[in-house]
């Protein structure tokens, strides 16, 4: 191997990209939130329903409630830098979350837990595989009263993957 490929494959070690996907309404922006203020790039973070999303910069979407447009914001965490996307989760904003899997090295599918596994779920599930990008599974609200997490990890083996494991709190 060259000196220039290994310089590149560390440098892709040393900034990876990050790409969040979902359905409408489970979560994806809010996590995005959450992931940027726990790293200190924003310092209080937003919301969707107060309207003051950092990713969402368009009145549109602040109106709207939905991300429309894929948006990126950069942060550190324990020494490495990565750029997080935050794609649109809604089925008519489809080719704008479509094209960003061309760049990612990784990806968050969030379920939501009281939605269970939907369809759209299920196609971003096959993009993901037919783009081979490695995927996180981030179950959300799973605090919410009523979710069992033994069924919805059996929805998650039946209709996305047989391997997904769960990762208990310890």
């Amino acid at each position: 191997m060259g000196k220039r490929m290994e310089k590149s494959m560390a440098e892709k070690t040393e900034h990876l990209i990050l790409g969040i996907l979902a359905h409408v309404d489970a979560g994806k922006t809010t996590m995005a939130e959450s992931m940027l203020y726990h790293s200190g790039t924003i310092k209080k973070p937003g919301r969707v329903d107060h309207k003051n999303a950092f990713l969402d910069t368009f009145e549109m979407e602040r109106s709207r409630g939905i991300t429309i447009f894929s948006k990126q914001a950069r942060m550190n965490w324990k020494g490495r830098q990565y750029t997080l996307l935050d794609t649109p989760g809604h089925v008519d904003f489809s080719a704008e979350m479509e094209r960003t899997l061309q760049i990612l090295d990784y990806a968050i599918l969030v379920i939501s837990a009281p939605d269970g596994v939907q369809g759209h779920d299920m196609t971003l599930w096959k993009l993901l595989r037919q783009y081979q990008i490695p995927v996180f599974l981030f179950v959300n609200k799973m605090d919410m009263p009523g979710m069992d997490r033994t069924k919805i990890l059996k929805e998650l083996q039946k209709y996305l993957d047989s391997g997904c494991i769960d990762f208990p709190m310890p």
